[in-house]
């Protein structure tokens, strides 16, 4: 296995030097959307000015919060190699256990983390959109403390990234393609539907797992503190969007529809790691394959949507249209789970 295919070394010292200019999120993009400047201030959203409360009391500090003295080599088995998609393989049993395996870890690693960061920059934008769109005081309090928890959790992931990993990879296509969506859509809604419920719910599956596996003792502890904010952040998506679809005319309600089933596949499409085999030299449609028939990364990615169902259909979207498409993912099981909010 070679790593030609890269323009820096991936043994060199982790450094924010180290993280290569091109892997920053790409580019600007015209957005539009409604601003609500508000003639009151009071309203009965109790439920909401509670979960700001708790969001003030329960802020943090990056920098000073986490022991960022800790050492981690990002070559060793962070979490277990059983969750890599190739493992087991013909392909994994070739590699070389000294120098390959290690190799292919530190970039797994940093596949998975940089996607979380630029998911979480995608959710400052866009939080950032439903301050301006929200039309009481209480939403615009609480997504207002949303952008500061998003800006943190940027801020520790770049600096995990840059410090710890040496090594950033570009938002995968699926994710890119769902962000700019979230982001340049202008009806409100379909912010908080694309942010909150859906990206921010897989969020919370996703970390949940390397929180309960990884050996890493300072991604641990980020992990946990993120996962705090996080599940504060899909309430309050399922807050603000209760009720929301009760009396929606059937052409609006199947924009709906066809937006959570479309980005519920560009979600499950996320973590398949297409750039790593080949950034590694791995022979790419093979892993590609082989991640797709992963019997680990397959409950992995089934385990992402145990937030997403049950939130949809308590907000009354899990429709004949969204059902099937949740069949197709095979993911309907997790309808009667209890919600995360």
């Amino acid at each position: 296995m070679a790593a030609h295919a890269l323009s820096f070394d991936p043994h060199a010292p982790s450094s924010p030097s180290a993280v290569p200019e091109k892997a920053a999120h790409p580019g600007r993009m015209p957005v539009s959307h409604e601003l609500v400047f508000l003639d009151s201030y009071r309203s009965d959203r109790d439920d909401l000015r509670a979960l700001y409360e708790k969001a003030k009391d329960l802020n943090w500090n990056a920098r000073t919060h986490f022991k960022w003295d800790t050492d981690v080599d990002p070559e060793r088995e962070l979490v277990p190699d059983a969750f890599n998609p190739i493992f087991g393989s013909d392909v994994w049993r070739r590699l070389d256990p000294k120098r390959e395996v290690p190799l292919l870890r530190r970039h797994m690693t940093s596949y998975v983390l940089s996607n979380f960061l630029h998911g979480e920059q995608g959710a400052l934008l866009a939080t950032s959109q439903i301050v301006a769109c929200s039309p009481t005081a209480e939403a615009k309090f609480y997504a207002a403390a949303q952008v500061f928890d998003e800006a943190r959790h940027v801020e520790v992931y770049e600096r995990y990234i840059s410090e710890k990993v040496g090594l950033m990879y570009p938002p995968s296509p699926p994710l890119k393609t769902l962000l700019d969506t979230i982001m340049t859509d202008s009806r409100w809604d379909f912010k908080y539907l694309g942010m909150q419920i859906l990206v921010e719910g897989v969020a919370l599956g996703a970390f949940g797992m390397i929180h309960e596996t990884t050996q890493e003792p300072l991604i641990r502890e980020i992990t946990k503190m993120i996962m705090q904010d996080e599940a504060r952040h899909v309430a309050f998506g399922v807050m603000s969007l209760r009720h929301n679809y009760d009396d929606m005319k059937p052409s609006e309600l199947k924009d709906r529809e066809e937006f959570i089933v479309e980005s519920s596949r560009l979600l499950r499409d996320r973590f398949l790691a297409q750039e790593v085999w080949q950034n590694v030299g791995l022979p790419q449609k093979e892993c590609e394959e082989l991640a797709a028939r992963s019997p680990m990364m397959a409950l992995f990615r089934k385990l992402l949507f145990s937030k997403i169902v049950p939130n949809v259909k308590r907000l009354g979207l899990l429709t004949e249209a969204v059902r099937k498409g949740f069949e197709e993912l095979d993911v309907l099981e997790y309808e009667d789970w209890e919600p995360s909010a």
